[in-house]
């Protein structure tokens, strides 16, 4: 992912926003709402764009944008930051891929020392029992 080309390939629009604010919310656009193209991009290959529908496909429309909005602060500079933030960590995320785990072994020292463990345990709490007199 090409993350330059992608930022730049954001749309925004603003609306008002709901909430606290009085007057002030009632007269200002600050609701930002970040729309992404994902097919029409050129900052993704083929492949990550079909892992992208795959992650995060109930998010898309059915043109395959991708809008979140943000209405989180009273300044819509603000709000046009942390859209495009999570836009790309949407994206990031559904791009990561996991490490395989690769299975792994006790090791034989471990294995014996846990034993050895055991053994003590065993004798200690032997010692505490009443001796047998028959």
């Amino acid at each position: 992912m090409r993350e330059a080309i992608v930022i730049r390939e954001i749309r925004f629009s603003a609306s008002r926003s709901g909430g606290p604010g009085g007057q002030h919310a009632n007269k200002v656009s600050t609701k930002v709402i970040a729309r992404f193209d994902l097919f029409a991009s050129a900052g993704l290959r083929e492949d990550e764009k079909l892992l992208i529908s795959e992650k995060i496909g109930p998010r898309l429309s059915e043109d395959g944008i991708l809008q979140l909005s943000c209405d989180s602060t009273r300044s819509q500079h603000q709000n046009k930051v942390i859209a495009t933030e999570r836009m790309i960590s949407l994206l990031e995320g559904a791009l990561h891929r996991p490490r395989k785990r690769i299975p792994t072994r006790v090791s034989k020292s471990a294995r014996m020392r846990r034993m050895q463990k055991n053994k003590q345990h065993a004798q200690k709490k032997a010692l505490r029992r009443k001796p047998d007199l028959d």
